[in-house]
């Protein structure tokens, strides 16, 4: 098969940029919302993980920010500027939780506040979305829980937005349908070069304030496991390691886990901080990535950085039925023993649209779709195009979580999930500073022994503490 020409390669773009105008014709200009469906929100937390948002929410409609918080004028200031909706500003996050004015909160503070945060937000009587991981302590897992029980008419949601990504979506059709046969294994990772530096003060390299690697980047991928299995984990055991960077921090800078479900089914993870080779998607994405392997086929993916490269996947599959032999009977002649080595063809990956009929054509079908159809079809075969999803899923959650908000609607990213999740840390950082495996059911009895009283000494002295490193860092030369 010949490589396309630029003329075949403009040509087949021209038909599906046609259709795709069309269909954008047919249905009419964009509406943006009106005042009085926009629910009024407020933003704590405005640094790294809250800027992003605000960059993605300025393109949202169904919401409006109405007030922000940093303990940092400048961060705040950037944060205004970079919505654009004149918000109010607040240092004192209580003082913006009184705003009589905000409906909504988006929780993006560090992680040994995020249940402190939370808990005050559902106090106040307001919506909440907190990114994930949700609660950094054993004992916050069953607080919140309890917390979020006196609320039932308040909406709670956690930040994983991989559940609000279309082929996420797709891939736990399949999954559920039979498509990848019995899923087995998922291997995923999240590989940087050089990952987290040392800046003056980062918290995310500190235990004190941070679950580390499984925290910050791990939880987006046990999720999947998790979804993609339909359960949680039995167990979990691995090793960590400070190998690199000897820089003050005190979190591994390496993790490799292994976690076993009850179907005996397995998540294989690893992030580590000096390599970013991807080696899923013919390696043409860096960082992160997942494999979800099944008896009938394989899946990879990615969901990419979100504004550059969008969430993009491919579909193997396995041609080889996977058949157990009955084990022989005691006195029949065993089967020959030898060593044998068979490599299979490689084959090349196809788009979840081909793998999931979406470029079928049918009956019904307009002349303009069916080219797009047979375009977008031959772009594969030849390996020029790919298959983006054309959102990111960012801005579909929060969009979600503004529309939820209004008319009570069950979050796909809720509670349960996110609690699962953030007890998938805490035990993943357990078996790796104990070396040792750790059960999933240790959780119903870590933590019950902590009062209220001495969770709330415990996060004052990290508070108190926290503090005094961001003020030496201001004090550092630039």
């Amino acid at each position: 098969m010949q490589d396309p020409t630029r003329r075949d390669v403009v040509k087949a773009a021209g038909v599906i940029g046609a259709a795709a105008a069309l269909t954008h014709l047919e249905g009419g200009p964009a509406i943006v919302k009106a005042a009085g469906e926009q629910v009024k929100y407020g933003v704590i937390g405005t640094g790294g993980r809250g800027g992003y948002l605000l960059k993605h929410l300025k393109k949202i409609d169904n919401g409006r920010c109405t007030a922000i918080c940093d303990l940092d004028p400048a961060k705040m200031d950037q944060a205004a500027a970079t919505i654009g909706t004149n918000p109010a500003k607040y240092k004192d996050y209580r003082a913006l939780l009184s705003d009589k004015n905000v409906d909504a909160v988006i929780i993006a503070v560090p992680l040994f506040e995020h249940y402190k945060v939370t808990k005050d937000t559902l106090d106040a009587g307001k919506h909440v979305f907190c990114e994930k991981s949700l609660v950094f302590k054993p004992e916050e897992v069953h607080m919140l829980r309890a917390q979020v029980a006196q609320h039932p008419k308040q909406l709670f949601q956690v930040g994983l937005q991989r559940r609000y990504s279309s082929f996420y979506q797709l891939a736990k059709q399949m999954v559920d349908k039979g498509l990848l046969g019995d899923v087995t294994h998922v291997h995923a990772q999240w590989h940087r070069n050089p990952g987290w530096t040392m800046k003056g003060f980062n918290w995310r390299l500190y235990k004190e304030y941070s679950g580390g690697l499984a925290a910050e980047l791990a939880s987006h991928q046990i999720d999947i496991a998790d979804w993609m299995f339909g359960s949680t984990p039995e167990f979990v055991l691995g090793v960590g390691g400070l190998d690199t960077w000897h820089d003050g921090r005190d979190v591994y800078d390496n993790i490799q886990l292994i976690y076993k479900y009850p179907k005996n089914q397995k998540l294989v993870y690893s992030a580590i901080s000096t390599n970013q080779h991807l080696p899923y998607l013919a390696s043409t994405r860096p960082e992160f990535g997942e494999c979800i392997m099944g008896t009938g086929g394989c899946l990879e993916m990615t969901i990419g950085d979100g504004e550059v490269t969008m969430p993009t996947a491919m579909w193997y599959r396995e041609t080889n039925k996977v058949k157990v032999e009955p084990v022989s009977k005691e006195g029949e002649k065993p089967a020959a023993a030898g060593a044998t080595f068979a490599l299979g063809a490689g084959q090349r990956g196809l788009p979840l649209a081909v793998a999931t009929g979406e470029l079928d054509i049918v009956k019904n079908d307009s002349f303009f779709s069916k080219e797009m159809k047979f375009a977008r079809r031959w772009l594969y075969s030849k390996g020029v195009m790919t298959d983006d999803e054309e959102r990111n899923p960012v801005e579909t959650e929060l969009e979600s979580f503004f529309n939820d908000s209004r008319t009570g609607g069950h979050p796909k990213a809720d509670l349960e999930i996110g609690l699962n999740d953030s007890i998938a840390v805490i035990l993943s950082n357990m078996a790796m500073e104990q070396d040792r495996k750790v059960f999933f059911k240790e959780i119903d009895t870590l933590g019950r022994n902590v009062t209220p009283e001495q969770w709330a000494a415990n996060i004052t002295a990290s508070e108190s503490s926290y503090s005094n490193s961001l003020a030496a860092k201001k004090k550092m030369p630039a």
